[in-house]
């Protein structure tokens, strides 16, 4: 009974060893095979990485992963160095290795006749006829004045008065333009057509200013004229003054 319980015990410890061995044994094929395969530690994506995303933000979206230096990618990066100040170019998708030219200067990735928007401010978007705008000569990156006319209503002392005043100083201009609609008319509703509104002759301005600047703005394309002149940053910002009929003459 005891020799039975010994030989029991004895091929157990058998049974485990060779388990052991013979796992010992794969995984050491598999590491001889790795390093025959010549491994090769390249960054992976582990999360969705939106285009424009500074390099420096993609340390938690990206893994070190060990790859046969067969499946390894051109100019796959092993790590985020010397890409300071670049942004990924296009989207990047979970599983992708990160490669160095799916990195580019962040002008690169701004439209042709646009101008980046500065951080906290939003865009928008009115029609004017380009005698309003320099005779379109304002271009995407310029700043402007811009001015506001209403026929009636803008002064609460004088309200039939028909009024203009410089809304704006120095609005930066990211975009610039042709539109299909009509050029801006006046709110006049009884107004005659204007023969030379005819579709496409409009420019479509685009603006980047603050929440409530925006609001103001359509309004005033709502419900009123804009005019922008062009204003650079060393143009002299006088106070607003409120032109009417009888400030015209001197």
């Amino acid at each position: 009974m005891k020799s039975r319980l010994v030989a029991g015990i004895a091929a157990a410890v058998l049974a485990i060893v060779g388990i052991i061995m013979v796992f010992a044994y794969a995984s050491g094929a598999d590491n001889r095979a790795m390093t025959n395969l010549e491994p090769v530690d390249v960054l992976v994506v582990t999360e969705e990485v939106p285009a424009g995303t500074p390099a420096e933000s993609l340390t938690e979206s990206v893994t070190t992963k060990t790859l046969p230096r067969s499946a390894v990618a051109e100019n796959a990066l092993t790590n985020l160095d010397g890409l300071t100040g670049k942004v990924t170019g296009t989207k990047l998708l979970v599983g992708e290795q990160l490669i160095e030219g799916r990195f580019v200067d962040p002008a690169e990735l701004q439209a042709p006749g646009s101008a980046p928007v500065p951080n906290g401010f939003q865009e928008v978007t009115f029609s004017v006829e380009p005698q309003r705008l320099l005779g379109g000569k304002i271009t995407a990156g310029d700043t402007v004045g811009l001015f506001a006319s209403f026929e009636a209503g803008a002064l609460k002392d004088e309200p039939d008065l028909e009024t203009t005043q410089r809304v704006f100083h120095k609005v930066l201009v990211t975009g610039i333009q042709r539109g299909d609609a009509p050029v801006q008319q006046s709110p006049d509703e009884t107004a005659a057509p204007n023969p030379e509104a005819v579709p496409g002759s409009a420019l479509l301005v685009t603006v980047a200013v603050a929440d409530t600047n925006a609001a103001k703005i359509i309004f005033a394309a709502e419900f009123g004229t804009i005019w922008l002149t062009k204003e650079p940053a060393e143009a002299t910002e006088d106070p607003p003054t409120v032109i009417r009929k009888s400030d015209v003459y001197p």
